[in-house]
């Protein structure tokens, strides 16, 4: 098994958690934000669904650099927007990952702002922190927005105090 197999039967399952969380989403409730400075439900959900879409500019490609791709926030409106980009995500991530050749991923990897490097490592652990990890980070976040409002909170690990067995 290589690397990228390994990673990609992890994220298979944790897949199953993130769409949990967002197929409740609530559409009339995208706008909202526990805390000014939060990111509003609505950009927190985009944000979890195209997060995996990380791995693929991790593993084309030797760095990212926002002055060149800025990124455009434009929040969802509904739990159906948000799963159609995490499905093409995470199924464009699963795909390169199970294909990707170990040496591949020991490459250096940048994350930049033009002049400013902001890291270099190796992809293999860019993959785990700043894709995997920010992936399952942001997903237990929504976990709270949605403890917040009201709306039953699907397991990851196990049952929630919503889903006793």
């Amino acid at each position: 098994m290589t690397i990228g197999q390994g990673l990609a039967m992890e994220l298979t399952e944790e897949i199953k958690s993130a769409r949990k969380m967002l197929e409740r989403l609530p559409d009339d409730k995208m706008d909202f934000k526990p805390h000014e400075k939060s990111m509003t439900l609505g950009s927190l959900g985009k944000h979890v669904a195209e997060l995996l879409s990380w791995v693929n500019a991790t593993i084309l490609y030797p760095e990212l650099d926002f002055s060149k791709t800025p990124y455009e926030e434009k929040p969802i409106t509904s739990s159906k927007e948000a799963l159609e980009i995490l499905d093409k995500s995470a199924s464009e991530a699963i795909e390169l990952l199970q294909k990707t050749p170990d040496a591949a991923m020991f490459e250096n990897w940048s994350l930049k702002n033009g002049d400013t490097t902001y890291f270099t490592m190796p992809k293999a652990v860019v993959l785990r922190t700043f894709c995997m990890n920010h992936f399952y980070h942001h997903r237990g976040q929504l976990s709270v927005y949605l403890r917040m409002l009201n709306i039953p909170v699907p397991g990851s690990y196990g049952p929630t105090a919503d889903e006793q067995m």
